[in-house]
């Protein structure tokens, strides 16, 4: 991976590292919620759910528009493959030193 790469890896991952905010991803990557619709789910306050919803947004996972009054927050399907992609990586180094692991073994 180049830099900003991963720099955007941390930023994925910080984000998704909390569970209320991987719920709020799952729910608007199912369909546009307004936030304060996202509030009302949980047993926080509004401000506190605006500050979830905020570092997915930096995260690039989501994304926010306004209607009227309302800020309508959906989820970004092609970030979320991209996280998908990072972690695939991930497990080919793994599965990669896990084989050499295991010729070693088996060479004794």
């Amino acid at each position: 991976m180049i830099e900003g790469d991963e720099d955007r890896a941390d930023a994925f991952f910080h984000a998704l590292a909390d569970r209320t905010r991987r719920d709020i991803l799952r729910r608007v990557l199912a369909g546009e919620h307004s936030v304060t619709a996202l509030a009302a789910s949980y047993d926080m306050s509004f401000a506190a759910v605006q500050k979830h919803v905020a570092v997915l947004e930096r995260a690039g996972l989501l994304t926010k528009r306004r209607q009227g009054r309302e800020q309508l927050a959906s989820g970004d399907v092609e970030a979320v493959r991209s996280v998908a992609s990072m972690l695939d990586e991930l497990e080919e180094v793994w599965r990669g030193r896990i084989a050499r692991i295991d010729t070693l073994i088996q060479e004794e």
